[in-house]
């Protein structure tokens, strides 16, 4: 039994809307549906009523809805007390970061903050968009670093979780160098469309006129990398940003079709956060920013 599993029993007793529900779990409402399901395989019984619309629960589902929501807020607080007993020392800064940022950006980014701070210790959470969300939100990380698209817009109040831009990437259409057909007849290799990645794509594939909505495969994790590697195998083409796929694209591997969409990479920060280390990196970002924007300026 996974804890998902109750948040998302809990989720949908409240809203009676498997749809809706999955939208607010972040998750494609096929996968919302199997993880119930595989609640209700777990207790042995059903908690859902399929029969009526709007969904209700079951008498045991009725039953359970108290002990499952129960459950969670005591997982959560005892997580929350333990975390405030082990808090980050005064030089440890915690950033959770979107997978393709963690492996393209953060590392180059860190070292030119270093440059201003000194030596900092760092956590960073790799993870999906709404994982890393959830990270900042509730407390256990002091930095999001994240793409951003105003087509996609992101539900942080800006006096809690400022932000800077601390970078631009860009979201290209790509086709392994070994496919030569004309990239519109190419299947395309898709996110979740319930996906932070997934949403921008769509966005992308619409601006540009891009490639054939065809799609021959979906990729329910929503990571870039996993897209990147089915693309080199010739499988198709598919949205990518640029920073995952420059050295391809130089070796020539892969091979980049119609225009590009801009992203921005933002720093969020919570502002509740104010320990000398999270200040400083704070304060180099902007310093680093300032000096980007100066550069494309000039440029």
């Amino acid at each position: 039994m996974e804890l998902k599993w109750l948040e998302d029993f809990a989720t949908l007793a409240r809203t009676g809307s498997f749809s809706r529900s999955a939208e607010e779990r972040h998750v494609t409402q096929s996968a919302f549906s199997r993880r119930i399901q595989a609640l209700e395989a777990w207790l042995g019984v059903a908690l859902i009523d399929r029969s009526t619309y709007p969904t209700t629960l079951t008498p045991e589902g009725r039953e359970f809805r108290e002990t499952a929501e129960e459950a969670v807020r005591m997982i959560h607080g005892s997580r929350a007390s333990l975390q405030a007993k082990n808090r980050p020392s005064t030089r440890t800064v915690t950033v959770a970061a979107l997978h393709t940022l963690a492996l393209a950006f953060f590392p180059r980014w860190f070292r030119q903050v270093e440059a201003f701070t000194g030596p900092l210790d760092s956590r960073l959470l790799p993870d999906n968009f709404h994982a890393c969300l959830q990270a900042i939100v509730e407390g256990g990380y002091d930095f999001l670093l994240t793409f951003y698209h105003p087509g996609v817009p992101l539900p942080l109040d800006p006096e809690i979780f400022p932000y800077r831009v601390v970078g631009y990437d860009s979201l290209v259409a790509v086709r392994s160098a070994l496919r030569t057909e004309d990239p519109a007849t190419l299947p395309v290799l898709s996110y979740s469309k319930s996906s932070f990645l997934g949403r921008i794509a769509i966005l992308a594939q619409a601006q540009a006129g891009g490639p054939s909505p065809t799609t021959s495969h979906i990729n329910e994790n929503a990571m870039a990398e996993a897209l990147k590697f089915m693309v080199l195998e010739g499988h198709g083409i598919a949205w990518l940003p640029r920073s995952l796929v420059t050295r391809e694209l130089e070796a020539g591997e892969l091979i980049a079709s119609g225009a590009e969409t801009v992203l921005e990479v933002r720093l969020y920060r919570n502002g509740g956060h104010r320990r000398p280390a999270v200040a400083g990196v704070w304060e180099a970002s902007g310093v680093i920013a300032e000096t980007m924007r100066e550069r494309n300026n000039l440029g």
